[in-house]
């Protein structure tokens, strides 16, 4: 039996910082997916917290689950709801908190409706690096140094200078500072503490920063990795998004065993925080070959030109199969899960 086009939901915006990252991202997505396979519904997040149809113009002030067996998406405006209508699957092109960070993911859970990407508790885990990190260590995989502040915490540094000072649950580089005095890292703490109130300190690693992609549910396969390049003294938020501010080399300039290494602890990495669809690992190879995991971004920049796409490409899995994957991705997941008994 032949089935016709999918709705496709693209969720973007959100309230997180990383706003308009995402909006770049969604406005690829939606370029890329093919009309003859998918209608599509393209839905913002205003950093307000209201979603908007941006096709009918509708708004509302919380989304709820609509009736029956799922997969209708509803937006409430006082007592006169507006439907966004029956959707096949969501794809949140959503970075940061309330997006990134499960909050979404369970929303959609709750709708009964398939989704893109990670799920609640990989996106949650993911989000916070130091819990992150400490999945990492226990299953053997190696990460950076570093030490958590909590909220109220006094400063201080085991690690020596520089270090990096980040959100813990935060992306795009935002809040961070690299620290190189202990009056760097009082104001890089301070900057820090205003978008979260845990922060971790993390060792400065040398070496080459490199970047994989991940795509798969259950036998997950990485891209060819590639080496960011900042134009800056590190990759900071204008090297990430800037015109210009970074360049992307495939394959990275280290050993084919180190660009084994990464491959393989990508999808390690991957699988021991429980993720599903995609993810982009960012990872550090020393000087000496060693290979260190720094971050996973369950959702990574989307645009064509991002990272994550640019990997794939590079692959042999252009931008706009990269998309009918992760959507075929969702469904198997949705198909699978839905036989389970809760």
């Amino acid at each position: 039996m032949t089935r016709g086009k999918l709705r496709v939901a693209v969720l973007q915006g959100g309230r997180s910082s990383e706003h308009e990252v995402s909006l770049a991202s969604a406005r690829s997505v939606l370029a890329a997916l093919d009309p003859d396979r998918y209608d599509t519904v393209a839905v913002e997040i205003g950093r307000d917290g209201r979603w908007r149809d941006l096709e009918r113009g509708t708004a509302g002030e919380l989304p709820r689950p609509g009736a029956g067996n799922g997969g209708a998406l509803t937006l409430s405006q006082g007592t006169a709801p507006a439907p966004l209508g029956e959707v096949d699957v969501v794809l949140p092109v959503l970075h940061g908190p309330f997006g990134e960070d499960g909050t979404v993911q369970g929303f959609l859970e709750l709708a009964g409706v398939p989704y893109v990407g990670a799920g609640v508790a990989a996106s949650a885990l993911c989000m916070d690096k130091d819990l992150m990190k400490a999945v990492l260590r226990d299953r053997g995989i190696p990460v950076a140094r570093n030490h958590t502040l909590q909220d109220g915490d006094p400063v201080r540094n085991e690690l020596g200078y520089p270090v990096f000072v980040k959100p813990a649950r935060l992306g795009s580089s935002i809040g961070i500072t690299k620290a190189t005095t202990p009056e760097e890292l009082e104001a890089g703490v301070a900057l820090a503490r205003r978008h979260d109130d845990k922060v971790l300190i993390e060792e400065f690693v040398a070496g080459v920063e490199v970047e994989c992609g991940v795509l798969g549910n259950r036998q997950p396969i990485a891209s060819l990795p590639g080496e960011i390049v900042a134009h800056a003294d590190w990759y900071d938020y204008g090297a990430k998004y800037d015109e210009g501010g970074m360049e992307l080399v495939i394959p990275p300039r280290v050993s084919d065993r180190a660009v084994a290494r990464v491959q393989q602890l990508s999808v390690e990495t991957f699988v021991a925080t429980g993720c599903e669809g995609m993810a982009r690992v960012d990872l550090f190879v020393r000087e000496d070959g060693e290979v260190l995991v720094n971050e996973l971004n369950t959702i990574p920049g989307f645009t064509a030109t991002s990272v994550y796409a640019a990997l794939f490409a590079a692959s042999g899995v252009p931008y706009p199969e990269l998309l009918d994957r992760l959507i075929e991705l969702a469904l198997e997941r949705h198909e699978r899960r839905s036989k389970l008994a809760f």
